[in-house]
């Protein structure tokens, strides 16, 4: 399945108004709410049908204009699946074939704020997925870029999942990661990646009002950390446990 989503936020008024809401299942796009105080918008994205699975090649594209301020959510975390007969396409089609990818572009214009809060992607057993995410931020442009992982459902080994991440202020890379987990990324839960964990997180703040002090390194559990970022008034949290509950709890502590 092919799927695009499209996302355009403008400033009118001092208020943010969506001109751009289009979707396609599974990527189902639905304003949500009333704007806030500051102007805000919030929007969900509702899965459509299951997955992502095996084959799906899936994309959203943000745009948010100079003094926008969008929010966007999901309504319940993502299920990486393998695809059907994935063993039988497998000795007749090269390994990509049956590999599902999500691609999200994000641009955000000077004063405009993007908080991007999706719940986390759950790596199922015998998937194979690639999540890559590119956010272009002009100066004084806000962001919060939150990603999180579950390695597998409950009693389930995961399969295999990568999300590789790039974030770019005024055309400068301010932050580039790269997480996989699974069976085919080597040491994935030994000591220098999970260290045993089920799920892991990162929380990324960019925020114009930090350019004189970002907020300082800051150990925030046993397994998180808060760290600045050099190159821009941005600083990022990651966290790793047992479950999500437990990576998230350290993920809301870190900008508290």
């Amino acid at each position: 399945m092919k799927a695009t989503a499209r996302i355009t936020a403008v400033a009118e008024a001092g208020r943010t108004r969506l001109v751009t809401l289009r979707s396609e299942t599974p990527l189902l796009v639905r304003k949500t709410g009333p704007s806030r105080a500051d102007g805000e918008v919030e929007v969900h994205l509702v899965g459509g049908a299951a997955g992502p699975l095996g084959g799906d090649r899936l994309r959203i594209e943000v745009a948010v204009g100079p003094g926008a301020r969008l929010c966007v959510r999901t309504v319940a975390a993502s299920l990486a699946l393998p695809g059907p007969r994935r063993a039988e396409r497998a000795s007749r089609q090269s390994p990509g074939d049956a590999q599902s990818t999500l691609d999200i572009h994000a641009t955000v214009a000077a004063g405009g704020s993007l908080r991007w809060l999706p719940e986390p992607l759950i790596a199922a057993k015998g998937c194979d997925h690639v999540s890559r995410s590119l956010v272009d931020l002009e100066s004084d442009a806000s962001l919060t870029w939150r990603e999180e992982v579950v390695c597998g459902r409950h009693g389930e080994d995961p399969g295999d999942a990568s999300l590789e991440s790039t974030v770019r202020l005024a055309g400068r890379t301010i932050m580039r990661q790269d997480v996989s987990v699974g069976p085919r990324a080597a040491g994935w839960a030994g000591p220098a990646v999970l260290g045993g964990g089920r799920a892991t997180g990162t929380l990324l703040v960019v925020d114009p009002l930090w350019t004189e002090k970002p907020p300082e390194a800051a150990v925030l559990g046993p397994g998180a950390a808060r760290m600045p970022l050099a190159g821009g008034p941005a600083a990022i949290a990651q966290a790793v446990g047992g479950d999500l509950r437990e990576v998230r709890a350290a993920l809301d502590r870190a900008f508290a």
